[in-house]
């Protein structure tokens, strides 16, 4: 079924009508199922079926494991879905640009962030910025560390900022500011009397709330435990900064989270942490070699410009009392 060819006219064939075809070729991919593909992008799922097969026809390429409607990517397969998914983030910018979304005045930029910075850091960050680009319109993406750069990579937002930075030779980044973290405990925990600070290897008995997998903070925190030489007993997993600091405060955990700059939550005490040290790193990161429509650039100057200053809560506080 699979007949590989070097044939002009096949080659051109592919090309032509392959971009429709990408686009299911990652969804299905990314799914690992047919019929949630089909449901996800709105297409019936035998028109689906058929245009992966042909596109596996056309490559000379199976691309998919299959076991009913359930599937999995072949060793091409995997090949195949970096370049897909780099071909379509440029389509999609293409796109972009045709439609106005890439006018300098009234374009549109999609930026990801943390959870944790969706509290404070970006609404000053964005407020700063709008008063110099009014007419800039926005699409704002929350979630988990590794899905905004999943699809950062896949051209589904241009900006985004989070931690740990990347290390990968694709993407830019740029920190912006170090973030400490602190303990927080209920009110009442024995640890409250050590308000000039601990060692976390003190919090090893206790037991935590903390992000779920996936999550930047989850990683951090479960190296610096190691570091401290304990591994922490999770007792709730969330992905929300604030409810996990309501659990602390209803006394059902302690966890290290970032400070809040206004007045703690109820119940919850902020300790400071003095080894090891509970600081990570915030910055932007967009792809290296990806164009940047002017709205874009304009944004990602600015935070380049102005975030160190903006991100850092101590930073904005003075700024706001000067």
């Amino acid at each position: 079924m699979y007949e590989s060819s070097s044939d002009p006219d096949a080659v051109a064939r592919v090309l032509g009508g392959i971009a429709p075809r990408l686009r299911q070729f990652v969804a299905v991919a990314r799914a690992e199922h047919v019929t949630r593909a089909a449901d996800e992008i709105g297409v019936p799922q035998s028109t689906l079926s058929r245009g992966i097969a042909r596109l596996e026809a056309d490559l000379g390429i199976p691309l998919f494991a299959r076991s009913g409607r359930t599937v999995r990517l072949t060793r091409a397969g995997r090949a195949f879905l970096q370049h897909a998914e780099r071909a379509l983030a440029e389509l999609d910018a293409g796109a972009r640009e045709l439609v106005g979304d890439a006018d300098p005045v009234r374009g549109r930029v999609c930026l990801a962030f943390l959870h944790t910075l969706g509290g404070e850091a970006v609404p000053r960050l964005l407020r700063e910025f709008r008063a110099a680009h009014p007419g800039i319109r926005f699409d704002l993406v929350q979630g988990a560390h590794h899905v905004l750069l999943d699809r950062l990579r896949g051209g589904e937002v241009d900006l985004c900022l989070t931690s740990p930075l990347p290390t990968e030779p694709g993407l830019a980044v740029a920190p912006m500011h170090e973030q400490e973290l602190r303990l927080a405990v209920p009110a009442e925990h024995p640890l409250t009397a050590r308000r000039d600070g601990l060692p976390l290897a003190d919090a090893s008995g206790a037991q935590f709330v903390g992000f779920r997998p996936g999550y930047g903070l989850r990683s951090i925190v479960d190296a610096w435990c190691r570091e401290a030489g304990f591994t922490p007993q999770l007792a709730f997993e969330g992905g929300d900064v604030e409810t996990l600091r309501g659990l602390v405060g209803a006394g059902l955990g302690v966890a290290l989270l970032p400070p809040v700059t206004r007045a703690p939550a109820a119940g919850v005490v902020e300790l400071p942490v003095t080894a090891p040290r509970t600081t990570r790193t915030i910055g932007l990161v967009w792809v290296r070699d990806r164009p940047a429509p002017p709205p874009v650039r304009a944004l990602r100057d600015f935070v380049l410009s102005a975030g160190p200053r903006l991100l850092d809560p101590r930073e904005a506080d003075a700024a706001s009392h000067r």
